[in-house]
């Protein structure tokens, strides 16, 4: 079965959920309103990566979850083949890859050091805390041709797969966490190594026997993601129980004995029906703060994003952009992420537009910056809450048709400098890239994604009273650089008569208007010439004729 997360159905607003808003610990707030930062932001605000998509290995597949070791990242999908950037598919260089591969985050080339085949796709994979080995978990019930069911682990130094641990979980793993004594797994089981566990275990990190003190439950639905922070144990998925009491999506249990620890926030609605309900997809934790991607079924259930306190589970904030939310990667001051956003009213940024537009990678704030600006969604607990700001990059992600899902990056992952995604995607803005992706900070990005040309008209010339000419246009917009400088140029000239710097978005441009009083006697056209932060420009077409 490939499909593994159904496309989010939408609909028009389904009118305002009963909530109340609350005052929420913990909330970290930077200056309100929305942030214009990019690979050049002004001073206070987070820096993203370039837009510019690098050069990396591709798959023909789907790339369900990655994971980073230094500067290799580990993918796991499902796929069976792996080929060099700049390749189509079938081409120089193609080799097999059976639902597992390794790259390099440097250079974006395939590992020939990590060759092994699982046979049947992999859904989660994740590294252990001193990155010594990665785990990865899915549908597999051989790796290499030897029985690991549904769990197995790698040796990051040598490459190999560590015989070793061979747990036998009886059905789909989704769900990894470990420490470096125990493997904490979730899904949809209900048996490991013989013994009854519902969708949740622990195994020993030597031999992948069970841990036999740690057994809770997942009552009702699956497990999706595990994160782990001291002794707690967070859940996430599409649960409504857990432990036989009432936990929606998300939950903490210890990590010695699996019982319930106080979770506080309810970022999940609790669901209505078998088409109107909301899971967690995704958690990471970094500095003490838990990041959530979540997928909403049906109309403005909540699809977006949340960050809590590991320790208590008080909310930080929550972003109610709608269009389901894959995975998440909190770095620096941001949190990159992988959707298909189609309306982030909740941040005061992009609306919902008909058709719809869908925007499949975005990067926020770590930290809270204003209250929601929209209304709560449906059925949620929240209303006006603090939200993160969204940052200015958006590179443009094909959706693909692999999983018939029709969707495009799925996994996020990075190090350092470097942010790489995962999925399904044929190409990158614009250029045949399928699968993998990496982006770089400006430093060792080239730095070439420019100024938009396609929403760059050619401008208006007027001539009002007093021998002045006006030239009037709308502003166009970069994937990574929010403010543009905007010079006027006369009669084909190069050298600018005049010059005005404007920050925008696709969703949100402006218009602008330059008065040449300087103009000769005689008839003139104008162009356009937009320059971003890095040099990059485009020109518009020449504007009507005037006369002054």
């Amino acid at each position: 079965m490939r499909a593994l997360v159904r496309q989010r159905r939408t609909g028009v607003r389904a009118g305002l959920a009963a909530a109340a808003a609350l005052s929420l610990a913990g909330a970290a707030f930077m200056p309100a309103g929305p942030a214009a930062a990019d690979t050049d932001p002004p001073s206070g605000t987070p820096a993203t990566v370039s837009a510019d998509p690098l050069p990396t290995a591709q798959v023909d597949g789907v790339v369900w979850s990655m994971a980073t070791v230094g500067n290799t990242v580990y993918a796991t999908g499902s796929f069976t083949k792996a080929r060099p950037a700049g390749v189509a598919a079938g081409g120089a260089g193609e080799v097999a890859r059976g639902n597992i591969l390794a790259f390099d985050l440097t250079t974006g080339k395939l590992s020939t050091s990590f060759v092994h085949t699982l046979d049947g796709q992999g859904l989660r994979i994740i590294a252990s805390p001193d990155g010594s080995r990665v785990y990865v978990g899915g549908d597999f019930t051989k790796v290499d041709g030897k029985a690991h069911n549904h769990l197995a682990a790698f040796d990051t130094t040598t490459g190999a797969l560590i015989d070793s641990f061979a747990p036998n979980v009886h059905n789909r793993v989704r769900a990894i966490a470990a420490t470096d004594s125990t493997v904490y797994v979730g899904g949809n089981f209900f048996n490991v190594n013989g013994s009854g566990r519902t969708r949740l275990a622990a195994v020993k990190a030597t031999d992948g026997s069970n841990v036999a003190t740690w057994k809770p439950i997942a009552d009702d639905d699956e497990v999706y993601a595990l994160a782990l922070y001291g002794d707690r144990v967070l859940v996430g998925g599409k649960f409504q129980k857990l432990n036989g009491e009432a936990h929606v999506g998300i939950a903490a249990v210890s990590a010695t004995n699996g019982g319930t620890l106080p979770w506080s926030s309810r970022p999940i609605p609790t669901k209505q029906s078998s088409t109107n309900f909301s899971y967690v997809t995704d958690l990471r934790v970094d500095d003490g703060i838990v990041y959530a991607g979540a997928d909403g079924e049906g109309r403005h259930w909540f699809d977006g994003r949340f960050a809590a306190k590991a320790d208590t589970g008080d909310l930080v904030w929550l972003d109610n952009c709608y269009g389901a939310t894959y995975g998440v990667y909190p770095v620096a001051n941001e949190v990159y992420s992988v959707s298909h956003a189609h309306d982030c009213t909740s941040l005061g940024a992009f609306p919902d537009t008909t058709p719809q537009t869908n925007h499949r990678a975005l990067s926020e704030t770590k930290a809270a910056t204003g209250t929601d600006h929209g209304f709560p969604g449906a059925n949620s607990n929240y209303s006006r809450q603090p939200v993160p700001s969204l940052l200015h990059w958006f590179p443009k992600l094909a959706i693909g048709s692999f999983t018939e899902q029709y969707q495009a990056a799925w996994a996020v992952t990075g190090s350092g400098d470097y942010v790489a995604l995962g999925g399904e995607f044929p190409k990158v803005n614009g250029k045949a890239q399928q699968g993998l992706v990496r982006f770089a900070v400006k430093a060792k990005a080239p730095n070439k994604a420019g100024p938009e040309s396609a929403d760059l008209k050619a401008p208006t010339a007027s001539a009002r009273l007093g021998g002045t000419i006006r030239v009037s246009w709308k502003t166009t917009w970069d994937m990574d650089n929010a403010s543009l400088k905007y010079e006027v140029l006369r009669d084909g000239g190069t050298t600018p008569v005049g010059t005005l710097t404007k920050s925008a978005a696709f969703w949100n441009q402006a218009s602008l208007v330059y008065d040449d009083t300087s103009a000769p006697s005689g008839t003139h056209t104008y162009k356009i010439r937009v320059v971003d932060a890095n040099g990059n420009t485009v020109t518009s077409a020449a504007s009507n004729s005037v006369r002054r």
